[in-house]
């Protein structure tokens, strides 16, 4: 008799949420305020009930725009009980790179806390007056008061296929890509995560990174799949956060390198041992970094992962930390990570393009056809990342994409600086690089060429980049010259902009 490896095997999973209705453990600690999972669970069903008396139904688009912990987190769940889909904004962002993304998501309702209340309203009145006309609905949350007239909806299964988030990432030519993160997408992340790191009874896992990038929001849904705590901070204190690690319990910390030179300067006692980990993605961490930390016991895992692999891709563990200094360390456990060249799978030790397999793997991008052709092939993501594996499978990652500037945590590519500052009438050629900054990792510099007889002030450009761009991603430092570097080909050679300094 043949074996069917399929039988018995389902997508339907109880909701993780439901699953915790009853507890009384901590689940969401935020600015002084703390809900329990049943609290959650309460919170978040009677939020679902005031959504659905808005017509919001299982698959319907709804963004959200907010820094509030508790609005997120709730809003986020809410959406899971309805079996609608979330599309989180970054508040970061300038109004046209907003409205432009709520009307490729086919967003019906925008949910915002009160801090945004004002800018979500500008949201729907472009987006009403705009050339679709799309008409969006609008919910403001104050994170004190909760909707008490509805019928609380909840529900009891996940369909592990089904869009849980349309997440937008950066795209190299300047226009965000939706990916598709699915309920599946969270477990084996999640899986793959408690695999490398472990999970405690107690944890306590600090999140000082907004929940709408791919970061904030694994640390939000992993700490349900586990039933753990999550602690949200609305913005990142180094001072606030080694508090928390010190006073509060807090177990698990995820940073972005100039977050952890932040927390670590000046710092003299070493960190306790209730701290179990931190783990460190955002772009490559330098060596001293890394170094001053285990001269404070801090213990850091240096960590690859991007929104197409819902967070984590790889994680150094702690025993190697040491051996392995500088590599992002093995793959998780259901991840698979090739080196490419082309079609071309490479051996160890060779540089190439970072590609990935597995079941954290989005499935593809929003209504992107163009996107999924370049990205996926034969069953792999290509990342556009350059790295090695060396012989024991261990990953170094070499630049987070060639020209990906990270920050102070956001990522900005220069394509998408380049074509703002090309929108002046003055400015006839744009380069755009990032420059090391002690603060924040990296800035942003930018290049320009203006028309002949233009005359053009540093601030006049930058005032022009804000009408356009989110804060971070306007150029620090303007440099003025006859022409940009090119090659022979005539392409921009934005590795030679430094020189312009």
């Amino acid at each position: 008799m043949d074996f069917d490896a399929t039988v018995g095997a389902s997508p339907i999973i109880p909701d993780w949420l439901h699953r915790r209705r009853h507890s009384g453990r901590l689940a969401i600690a935020h600015e002084g305020a703390a809900w329990t999972y049943a609290e959650l669970h309460e919170h978040a069903g009677r939020l679902a009930g005031a959504l659905a008396q808005r017509g919001v139904s299982a698959g319907d688009r709804v963004a959200l725009l907010a820094r509030h912990g508790l609005v997120f987190t709730a809003s986020v769940h809410a959406l899971i009980q309805l079996g609608a889909v979330l599309v989180p904004l970054n508040t970061r962002q300038a109004i046209p790179e907003l409205v432009w993304q709520l009307d490729a998501a086919r967003v019906r309702l925008l949910i915002g806390d009160a801090e945004h209340s004002d800018l979500a309203r500008q949201l729907v009145d472009r987006l009403q007056s705009g050339e679709t006309r799309r008409a969006v609905a609008l919910l403001t949350l104050d994170g004190e008061r909760w909707p008490e007239s509805a019928a609380p909806v909840h529900r009891e299964h996940l369909d592990l296929r089904a869009v849980q988030c349309v997440m937008f990432t950066s795209g190299t030519t300047g226009r965000p890509k939706g990916a598709l993160i699915t309920y599946g997408n969270h477990l084996w992340g999640a899986a793959g995560s408690a695999f490398r790191l472990g999970v405690q009874p107690d944890d306590r896992w600090l999140t000082p990174l907004p929940l709408f990038h791919v970061g904030g929001q694994a640390v939000l849904l992993r700490s349900v799949i586990y039933g753990t705590a999550a602690v949200i901070h609305r913005a990142f204190d180094p001072d606030a956060v080694n508090h928390a690690i010190d006073a509060q319990g807090v177990t698990l910390v995820s940073v972005v390198p100039a977050m952890l030179t932040r927390m670590i300067a000046g710092r003299k006692l070493p960190y306790p041992g209730t701290l179990r980990n931190i783990l460190l993605g955002g772009g490559p961490a330098p060596r001293t970094l890394l170094e001053d930390c285990l001269a404070l016991a801090a213990p850091v895992s240096q960590s690859y992962g991007l929104t197409e692999a819902n967070s984590q891709v790889a994680t150094l563990s702690l025993d190697d930390a040491m051996r392995k200094l500088g590599s992002s360390g093995q793959p998780l456990l259901m991840t698979e990570v090739r080196i490419m060249e082309g079609a071309v799978a490479l051996p160890p030790g060779s540089e190439g393009e970072i590609a990935l397999r597995g079941p954290t793997v989005i499935p593809g991008y929003d209504n992107q056809p163009e996107a999924d052709a370049g990205a996926f092939h034969d069953g792999w993501f290509h990342t556009g990342d350059v790295g090695y594996l060396d012989d024991e499978g261990y990953l170094f990652v070499l630049d987070r994409r060639s020209d990906l500037i990270v920050t102070g945590g956001e990522n900005v590519y220069p394509a998408e600086v380049e074509a703002a500052l090309l929108a002046h009438p003055d400015i006839v050629e744009a380069g755009v690089t990032g420059v090391a900054d002690e603060r924040y990792g990296h800035a942003v510099f930018a290049v320009v060429a203006l028309r002949a007889g233009a005359r053009l002030e540093e601030a006049e450009i930058r005032q022009f980049c804000r009408e356009r761009l989110g804060g971070y991603k306007i150029p620090r430092d303007i440099r003025f010259v006859a022409e940009l570097p090119r090659n022979a080909a005539g392409k921009l050679l934005r590795k030679e902009l430094v020189k312009c300094l």
